[in-house]
């Protein structure tokens, strides 16, 4: 199975690459999946609305089995970029799994619950396990990326719903 680790922020000096980069590492000791960055800022989607939809991200979209999310908390909410990238595709998130994984001052949690509300509509079932880190702890000056041992075990039970659920999805896709 394929997974994507979708990036959704595009703001300069975003710390999503680092927190990605850690999800990718520890997913990627699990054999027998794939697991990629997809990163929104390369796609350069289109506000929806404002111009023809960018064909290569509904592929990309539809090319994986689940998703992880990267959710950053912008003033209480999920990032306007996260949002639009969501929106930018449609069936080809249908009937997939997907895993988020939070940051902020108060852990991203305001983030990941505003996507898993989005997500409902597009089809995608989220998983319960949502690792959330803090800025205040798990980033040195709010910048470095630098989780203590005690997240691994969260991450890892989250990608094992996921590719339980994802499993289970691709057999009515």
């Amino acid at each position: 199975m394929k997974f994507g680790i979708i990036l959704g922020s595009t703001r300069e000096g975003r710390v999503s690459p680092q927190v990605g980069a850690y999800i990718k590492e520890i997913a990627d000791k699990r054999e027998g999946h794939e697991f990629e960055i997809v990163d929104v800022a390369e796609y350069n989607l289109p506000f929806m609305g404002t111009a023809t939809p960018n064909t290569k991200w509904n592929e990309k979209i539809n090319e994986l089995d689940g998703y992880i999310f990267v959710a950053q908390e912008y003033n209480h909410g999920m990032a306007a970029s996260m949002k639009n990238a969501i929106d930018s595709a449609r069936d080809e998130w249908f009937n997939k799994a997907a895993g988020i994984v939070s940051y902020g001052s108060a852990g991203g949690v305001r983030a990941s619950e505003q996507i898993r509300l989005v997500l409902g509509e597009q089809k995608v079932a989220d998983v319960r396990t949502n690792p959330a880190f803090n800025l205040f702890t798990d980033f040195e000056n709010f910048t470095t990326f630098k989780p203590g041992e005690h997240m691994e075990p969260g991450i890892n039970d989250m990608l094992d719903e996921l590719i339980l659920w994802s499993e289970a999805f691709k057999t009515i896709r």
